[in-house]
């Protein structure tokens, strides 16, 4: 194997255009059987593998199952089902290794993995490392004793992960008055997701994205396109509009009156609520850089603290588990709710705003919009080959952006996809459209 598999791990697992690079089918073949050589040692080592609606999705799990197999390791596949259930029932099932086939809010032509521990949590940087280095070698043997693994199915393993969001509302919780619009983006939710509110009482329930083809996951549906979501919701005159992601490990929502409320709004209501009636662990909530000033402001005139992290909802639960805190996320959606379930939900989160709506009896754009934004603009710059972050002329130029703006700028590269991510954020809207134009189109020559 004599492609380079630095930095194989982006920030959240494994993930590229399918047949290509990491995804190269042979590549996932040599892939798949570091992970059996990784867990060789573990006698009687099991590994549950779910995925989202791709196409390619069958092919990556046949590939690593007859790798995987092959080292001995038993496999239990569970079918299409969100990453938290991957998650959950890695933990659940006594797993060595869990696998979700899946590349989240990307197109359908991009696919990968993601990877958790024995306790359901994403691995970490070290177990990363050291299978980036069997990756590394060329030749994987394996041992000659082995005997050849199990494969199981079973898809009803998800009815757990079901019964488990169910439960994480309190009994006398009443979601049967709301009007409910759902996006499950053609992905992994389609069926869990309209299941887990018909049981839990929503009569009148409006489905988008349920309908998934192999090449439709995340088209013009989803958190990453919520104008179906929002034209919906106006539409049906609903009470609520709920967007999940590919795999289901991020949501946004929307108004009554079609209005998106991203993440920070989301973690926002969230905080104040758990706050006012003694749920949150502690005074904070964990969210990262890319946060509005106005949910920091509004946190801390509550009382709050925002804790700040790098981007990444890894980085986000490493700080809330050395913190001891119970509520973090992300402004695109991924919400952390650590008490029910060891990874990001996105149905989970907008379970617990449901119930909050639901309690409180106001439109949503009362209850649930609690606070004012701060002016924001990104921007994202496609590039190909090495990152123009990394050159020295770019970087000067930045430098020379941030220094002669008022507010904040965030410039990083994609973990995910090849995108250079531009952040202004500060009190004057016009200072920050400027500024964030400039930037935009001399990164957008660079790349060029």
């Amino acid at each position: 194997m004599t492609k380079s598999v630095k930095n194989f791990f982006g920030t959240d697992g494994i993930r590229g255009r399918v047949g290509e690079g990491k995804l190269a089918p042979e590549m996932v073949t040599h892939m798949a059987r570091a992970l059996g050589c990784y867990l060789a040692g573990k006698n009687g080592a099991k590994v549950i593998i779910g995925r989202d609606t791709r196409e390619s999705g069958l092919w990556i799990e046949q590939s690593l199952t007859d790798a995987l197999t092959s080292f001995g390791v038993d496999v239990i596949l569970i079918g299409v089902v969100p990453t938290a259930g991957t998650s959950w029932l890695t933990a659940r099932q006594a797993c060595d290794l869990g696998i979700m086939i899946t590349a989240s809010h990307n197109p359908y032509h991009d696919n990968g993995i993601k990877l958790f521990g024995p306790d359901g949590h994403k691995i970490g940087d070290e177990a990363q490392a050291e299978i980036e280095s069997i990756i590394a070698k060329k030749t994987l043997t394996e041992p000659a004793d082995m005997l050849q693994g199990e494969v199981h199915r079973a898809d009803d393993l998800k009815t757990y992960y079901i019964e488990t969001l169910i439960n994480s509302l309190p009994s006398d919780c009443d979601l049967s008055n709301l009007k409910i619009v759902l996006d499950c983006a053609n992905g992994a939710a389609f069926e869990t997701g309209p299941e887990i509110l018909r049981r839990l009482g929503v009569k009148d329930l409006i489905l988008i994205g349920d309908s998934p083809d192999g090449q439709n996951i995340n088209r013009d549906c989803g958190s990453t396109h919520t104008e179906k979501l929002c034209k919906a919701v106006k539409k049906h005159k609903a009470d609520i509009g709920i967007a999940m992601d590919g795999d289901a490990d991020r949501v946004l929502m929307c108004d009554e009156a079609g209005q998106v409320l991203d993440g920070d709004q989301i973690m926002g209501a969230l905080a104040l609520d758990w706050h006012a009636s003694g749920k949150l662990a502690k005074p904070a909530l964990v969210a990262t850089v890319m946060s509005n000033l106005g949910l920091e402001r509004k946190l801390e005139a509550e009382g709050l603290s925002l804790i700040r992290t790098p981007v990444g909802d890894r980085n986000v639960a490493a700080a809330m588990k050395e913190g001891g805190y119970n509520l973090g996320g992300e402004q695109s959606g991924h919400i952390l709710l650590p008490e029910f379930l060891p990874t990001g939900d996105g149905m989970l989160a907008a379970l617990q705003i449901l119930n909050l709506r639901a309690q409180n009896q106001k439109p949503t754009s009362q209850s649930l919009r609690v606070f004012e934004r701060v002016p924001q603009k990104l921007v994202n710059i496609r590039y190909s080959g090495t990152s123009p972050l990394e050159r020295e002329d770019v970087q000067k130029f930045i430098k020379a952006a941030q220094d002669a703006f008022s507010g904040r700028i965030l410039i990083r590269a994609s973990g995910t996809e090849p995108l250079i991510r531009i952040m202004a954020e500060g009190d004057n809207a016009e200072e920050i459209e400027v500024t964030i134009t400039a930037l935009g189109d001399y990164l957008e020559e660079i790349a060029s």
